[in-house]
């Protein structure tokens, strides 16, 4: 960590894509995770290597969810990763031909620009990271560029789970696949879609205490999370959260929050340029920068929308290349000019200037203010940047080489900092996510209410599955093990949240119900008895395309209610 700074930045990237391995191609299916990691994981990883190669050392704090990396150390994934790049190879070689033989001189010349681009992404995959990208990630954590954190196994929307059993079991099966892939554990987590709930009291039945989400982090000596810049700041939503989420479903549950004893000093001006303390808890809490945020997220005044970057949904009749730029704000894709690399890269340097410029003075006005370092932590989805943003790695890398040379700016991760400034001040956080509106809307709506109750009934049943067979062996720990894995993989937040966004409702309700319907055969198989031919065939077959987390342990989802009223619920009634 520099040293010496009046502050210092973070960038947090989120990465996260749903399990597609084997479920499909274009446009939705694998080929989601083979243009992640041409587009987004492969350029960030060279923009970091290249850095370290000027002598430089760049820090960030990078999130991999736990189904993520699994599906990039997969060997079928990596394999179909490879023809993935060579059919576009292929694509990009023809379009050659055809903009020679029609003449068309800029074409031409994208057509090799993009031929240049595809080969030295192969050349990296294969020479550069030897085929593993996982690797290539954890040798950066190894070194300390990279703080990589950890998140719900399968980016389980957690606030809105039925049992304690799912969070303790998501958390624990995301990070014991951390601690296989990279060895050792991770400091820090992403709660999937920045999800929190704090601890409240049920009230179906007898009362008992709901942990909050910072006291399961605790147990698993995670030392911090993120939110966004609402749930500290409060005030008006800015942002990806904006937006009308009205309705029955658009709020938040109404809960008797428990307030746990915490004689440490309440946050004070409740500022997002330095973590607190949550509750009663060891567990700090990030948010999120706005000012910073909004030069990337916002839709009229972002960077990504500037007219001379590449244009993303309009693609090549013949090859599906993306051979046009942005051009203007309500230009229609008929009308749109060709793009221009070279513009583009110039003008995603004049951006990064930009936002180096405003982290400095973030960072200052912080210190002049405060007489301490603070810092400015900018949260993003890594697959914006490179996918949706064609030129966004290019920004990212050159506002870390900015960055790296400024007097009053150091770079961080966020344990780094975390470590050196622990908070002073502790804060409550609302019921809260970073979805449309701040609240579970985006995954809770008309158009979702219909999974909740059967991801709730998965619960419950996988519950009962462990007091059942506290031992299992042969054909028996096998159904449970595969049961363990459709049970996470049928609670994952992309199905409702494709449903929600309509990006993909019919493969994602598909998806869905796939999982419940293999969830419940397993289960009744082993609720019979003896499995026959047919259901081990079965049990062999899906556990073919559903196969993460081979190290699963079905005994982590076992009943962690807690039946009596615990002394300090009572103490707050």
């Amino acid at each position: 960590m520099q040293r010496n700074r009046k502050g210092y930045f973070c960038f947090v990237l989120h990465s996260h894509l749903p399990y597609v391995r084997k479920a499909g191609r274009w446009p939705h299916g694998e080929e989601m995770v083979h243009e992640a990691l041409a587009e987004t994981y492969i350029p960030l990883l060279n923009a970091i290597y290249d850095l370290k190669g000027e002598g430089l050392e760049p820090k960030l704090t990078v999130g991999l969810t736990p189904i993520l990396v699994e599906q990039l150390a997969d060997g079928a994934v990596r394999e179909h990763f490879e023809l993935y790049l060579l059919e576009k190879l292929e694509m990009v070689e023809k379009d050659v031909e055809r903009f020679e033989r029609e003449e068309q001189a800029h074409l031409l010349y994208l057509a090799r620009f993009y031929l240049d681009w595809y080969r030295h992404i192969l050349d990296s995959f294969q020479e550069r990271y030897q085929r593993d990208v996982v690797k290539a990630f954890a040798t950066l954590l190894h070194e300390g560029n990279l703080d990589i954190i950890t998140s719900a196994a399968t980016h389980c929307y957690l606030p809105l789970t039925e049992r304690d059993s799912t969070i303790y079991g998501q958390l624990k099966t995301g990070i014991e696949a951390y601690r296989r892939h990279f060895g050792t554990r991770p400091h820090g987590i992403w709660l999937p879609e920045c999800g929190y709930r704090p601890g409240f009291l049920k009230t179906d039945g007898e009362p008992y205490y709901k942990p909050g989400i910072e006291e399961f982090l605790e147990d698993f000596n995670l030392l911090y999370f993120f939110t966004d810049t609402h749930v500290i700041q409060g005030g008006e939503l800015v942002g990806k959260v904006a937006g009308d989420a009205a309705g029955p479903y658009g709020g938040l549950p109404k809960r008797k929050l428990v307030k746990r004893a915490d004689k440490r000093p309440r946050a004070s001006d409740k500022t997002v340029l330095r973590p607190y303390y949550v509750e009663s808890s060891k567990v700090a809490v990030y948010g999120r920068d706005a000012n910073t945020g909004l030069q990337v997220w916002s839709a009229a005044h972002g960077y990504p929308g500037d007219f001379v970057y590449r244009e993303f949904h309009r693609k090549d009749n013949v090859s599906g290349m993306q051979y046009w730029k942005v051009t203007g704000a309500k230009v229609d894709l008929g009308d749109k000019q060709f793009y221009d690399p070279v513009a583009a890269r110039a003008r995603a340097m004049d951006h990064a200037q930009h936002f180096a410029d405003l982290v400095q003075r973030l960072v200052r006005g912080y210190h002049d203010s405060h007489n301490a370092p603070g810092i400015v932590v900018s949260a993003y989805d890594t697959e914006l940047f490179g996918h949706w943003w064609f030129e966004g790695v290019d920004w990212i890398k050159q506002v870390l080489r900015l960055l790296a040379d400024n007097t009053d700016v150091g770079l961080t991760t966020a344990h780094e900092y975390l470590a050196a400034h622990p908070p002073k001040e502790a804060l409550s956080l609302p019921e809260s996510s970073w979805g449309l509106g701040g609240g579970h809307w985006t995954w809770s709506n008309t158009d979702t209410e219909w999974m909740w109750p059967l991801i709730h009934a998965a619960e419950y049943k996988m519950e009962e599955l462990v007091v059942r067979f506290p031992v299992a062996r042969g054909n028996t720990l096998a159904l449970l093990k595969q049961a363990a894995r459709e049970l996470v993989l049928l609670e994952s937040s992309d199905w409702p949240f494709l449903v929600s966004t309509g990006q993909a409702k019919e493969y994602a309700t598909g998806r869905f119900q796939q999982h419940v319907a293999r969830f419940n055969y397993l289960v009744s198989v082993l609720e019979a008895g003896e499995p026959s031919d047919e259901d081990l065939r079965f049990l062999h077959t899906t556990a073919d395309l559903d196969n993460p987390f081979p190290t699963i342990d079905y005994k982590v989802f076992k009943d962690r209610e807690q039946k009596a009223i615990a002394a300090e619920v009572k103490a707050s009634k």
